[in-house]
């Protein structure tokens, strides 16, 4: 083999370098991305997907340089992992640490607001809006329905674009689930952990996995829910638009797992798979690079507004309870308002003959 000439070895060197320069390029395009609240898991597998290449699940076009730890000392999820976080994000990933949301915000391209907590959110919101910057919030919005509406009032009026979701809306297997026929879910039902913490309505925290899971399959339109509770579990079962039902089973002690099954036209689909982060925080990227949320305010706040509204007809044993007007309490104005549950809903159809019987085809 002839060696390469003094051309070919030239050619090669420039190659590699406007490569490396090529590279250099884009790390410079990436939207720096600041990060407040570091006492939850998510601010390390965030970090990971954007700041480590080497990583399978690696998300180009953003990076995390800058982190303010926050959390809440009356919460042992918060004050037990709080350390450790911060010095995974400033030894691992080179992210610095700053003493407040005010210093996070500088010198950024956008916030992931990931505060376990949702008691401090709409404080954390003010200075995050004033500072014009887009925001992912991370679940729960806010500790109270009525704080979420605000947090959505306050960056409407301001113009800052905001949006919040929980990974779940984009596992494959929910997903494959609620796309398995063109026409809309009959009922559907959903079940996962809702550990009960006392400063937030006990579904606000993991209880926001299966409901938006619920939401993602069913849509929106829910008018009104009732709910049974025991130590173990409550049943919430939601009134839809169209005289469609959707029930969120929530876990608080025993087995946990997750699971959603659709009641379609022509079948029952069950999900067979889950996920990870990686196809949320590329939606958040997304949304970063163009300012458009994938979920709306109305679609969210929807979901917050079923699940405070379980809240109060558990605390009326069991009462129906209209999300139009729990929203209405919170101050929500009249775009983001759900239909009137008191409305006339539609009859049932004809039951229809020849049924399978159990067993058979």
């Amino acid at each position: 083999m002839r060696p390469p000439s003094s051309l070919t070895i030239w050619i090669i060197l420039v190659m590699g370098w406007l490569s490396a320069l090529g590279r250099t390029h884009l790390m410079a395009d990436d939207l720096r991305i600041g990060i407040i609240g570091l006492d939850t898991s998510h601010s390390e597998q965030f970090a990971l997907r954007l700041n480590d290449p080497a990583n399978p699940n690696h998300i180009p076009g953003a990076r995390v340089v800058v982190a303010f730890p926050g959390g809440s000392p009356d919460i042992e999820e918060s004050k037990s992992r709080l350390d450790g976080f911060t010095a995974a994000l400033r030894d691992k990933f080179g992210v610095r640490i700053v003493a407040s949301v005010a210093e996070a915000c500088k010198d950024v391209d956008a916030i992931l607001l990931l505060s376990l907590d949702g008691r401090p959110r709409l404080e954390q919101m003010k200075q995050i809006i004033a500072a014009g910057k887009p925001v992912f919030m991370d679940k729960p919005v806010a500790a109270s329905l009525k704080d979420a509406v605000t947090i959505y009032q306050l960056a409407a009026t301001a113009k800052v674009p905001v949006f919040s979701a929980s990974a779940v809306r984009w596992y494959p297997g929910v997903l494959e689930v609620a796309n398995a026929e063109p026409t809309p879910a009959r009922s559907a039902l959903s079940y996962g952990p809702a550990h009960v913490l006392p400063h937030h309505p006990d579904l606000f925290f993991y209880g926001i996995h299966p409901a938006e899971a619920l939401f993602t399959v069913m849509g929106s339109g829910c008018l009104s829910v009732t709910r049974t509770t025991t130590a173990s579990a409550s049943i919430v079962t939601g009134l839809w638009s169209g005289s469609r039902t959707g029930t969120l089973h929530a876990i608080h002690e025993g087995a946990k797992g997750y699971k959603l099954t659709r009641f379609g036209d022509s079948k029952i689909t069950e999900q067979k798979s889950e996920g990870d982060y990686t196809p949320m925080l590329s939606e958040i990227i997304k949304f970063f690079q163009t300012k458009q949320p994938p979920v709306s305010a109305k679609q969210t706040l929807e979901i917050y507004a079923f699940m405070e509204a379980a809240e109060e007809s558990k605390r009326k044993d069991g009462t129906r309870i209209s999300l139009r007007e729990v929203m209405v309490r919170a101050g929500a104005p009249e775009a983001w308002l759900p239909e009137d549950s008191k409305a006339k809903p539609a009859p049932p159809k004809s039951v229809p003959k020849n049924l399978p019987r159990p067993g058979g085809t």
